[in-house]
């Protein structure tokens, strides 16, 4: 008995002693052979690296970082060339898995983990749609404006517009109905920061308190606060 409970204690210990990690990004990255992978966060609007791992070889990719709160993080790729690859994604604690292949490293990735790249999912479904259509508008416009051809550009012009006033009314719906979740403030912040402060305003009015508390939630109210502050100085 007494040497089963000395197995026990040096197997707690043991498990004691590992490092323990808010957040583990486990990639599976198929044709890797060699290269460097970075995780990557945002930490006072400058990009910084939280952790790397060499490929070598090696199979078992896994990169960690604390995590206060779900927030964004980077993915990328340094194939020992001048291209870098970056896979973009929200994360919560616990595991999030990449899996992606060298050729098409940022183009053709799944990730499974937490909810709220779930919900930033389906709102880059629809929302890619809206870009593209803009892209494709402002191509059209050059060509007009290459041929002279001014009642067109007039349309195209209107359409333009009328595509990015669909993008932000669809954002801040979307925000609206997923206030529940920190993909709300992140939107706010990173799709239509130059919008109407009462957009701004209502999104984060209509926040939980647990996304209010939130990294993004807190950056949602601080930049209102100063667009206030300098709109009543002015």
């Amino acid at each position: 008995m007494k040497k089963i409970s000395l197995v026990l204690l040096a197997l707690f210990l043991m498990a004691c002693g590992k490092e323990q990690h808010d957040l583990t990004v486990k990639a599976n990255i198929e044709g890797l052979k060699k290269g460097t992978l970075y995780l990557k966060k945002v930490e006072d609007t400058t990009l910084v690296i939280i952790d790397s791992l060499v490929v070598n070889g090696n199979t078992n990719i896994e990169l960690h970082s604390d995590l206060d709160s779900p927030e964004v993080f980077y993915l990328y790729l340094d194939k020992n060339s001048a291209e870098k690859d970056r896979i973009t994604f929200f994360a919560d604690k616990g595991i999030t898995e990449i899996n992606t292949t060298l050729k098409n490293f940022a183009f053709e990735f799944e990730i499974k983990g937490s909810e709220q790249q779930k919900t930033l999912e389906e709102y880059q479904t629809v929302i890619d749609k809206i870009n593209n259509r803009y892209l494709y508008n402002f191509k059209e416009q050059f060509e007009a404006r290459k041929a002279g051809d001014t009642a067109k550009l007039n349309i195209l012009i209107k359409e333009s517009n009328n595509s990015l006033k669909r993008k932000y009314l669809y954002t801040v719906n979307f925000a609206l109905n997923n206030k529940n979740s920190e993909v709300a403030p992140y939107l706010a912040l990173t799709e239509i920061y130059n919008a109407r402060i009462d957009y701004l305003d209502t999104i984060n009015n209509s926040l939980t308190p647990k996304v209010k508390a939130s990294k993004y939630g807190k950056e949602l109210n601080t930049f209102i606060n100063t667009i206030k502050s300098t709109e009543t100085d002015n």
